[in-house]
């Protein structure tokens, strides 16, 4: 069974966010709040795609230096995750996939991705593939950024922490997919330094 970890924000950068909103953003979930961006993650823009067999899509859009990158992210509806004697781990699970764009052009976000996640390498020789499976735990909804990194859920925003699982066995590799649908962004997040190189080999067979 996998272990999850949740994403911890000090407490300055927690009492610092919640004095700087306005008390009526942090009730009204429409608001669209600005992206705060950090040394370990990628941000990009996503925007809704008709959602199919109840799986939620968006086009997601990277745009750097003139060369535009462009995939779509699929995730299927979630499922409670229970942990021993039926508990209930207040966090869900599920499947998801990558899809490719035939006329992306990934090699600035590339380029970024091994900077944020310290990647040592850029993989040489890509295979590109069609889709990229994956599994994902959401370890929290409706939540806001911190500066430097980090989620919270107080106070509330419309972010959704989720980690994702790529590969299996010996060659699965882990990293953080935040999204917010009403901001309509998103970011790739280091999970931990050693998935850095495992992470943009697989990123970059579809992005």
């Amino acid at each position: 069974m996998r272990r999850f970890r949740t994403l911890v924000v000090p407490l300055a950068a927690m009492a610092l966010l919640t004095a700087c909103r306005p008390r009526a953003a942090q009730n009204d979930r429409s608001v669209s709040e600005p992206y705060l961006s950090d040394p370990n993650s990628v941000g990009f823009d996503i925007s809704p795609l008709p959602n199919v067999g109840g799986s939620r899509r968006w086009l997601a859009t990277y745009v750097d230096q003139g060369k535009i990158a462009r995939f779509t992210i699929e995730i299927d509806p979630p499922k409670a995750m229970e942990g021993e004697k039926g508990v209930n781990l207040e966090m869900s699970s599920g499947t998801g996939a990558l899809i490719s764009d035939p006329g992306s052009d990934a090699s600035s976000m590339l380029a970024a991705l091994q900077k944020a996640l310290e990647a040592k390498h850029l993989p040489r020789k890509v295979k590109r593939v069609q889709r990229l499976p994956f599994e994902f735990a959401i370890l929290g909804e409706r939540n806001s950024q911190a500066e430097g990194g980090g989620f919270s859920p107080n106070p509330p925003g419309n972010w959704t922490a989720m980690k994702i699982f790529m590969g299996k066995g010996d060659d699965e590799s882990e990293v953080f997919l935040n999204f917010n649908p009403v901001s309509r962004k998103a970011q790739f997040s280091e999970k931990d330094v050693e998935y850095g190189d495992p992470v943009v080999a697989k990123l970059a067979s579809v992005i």
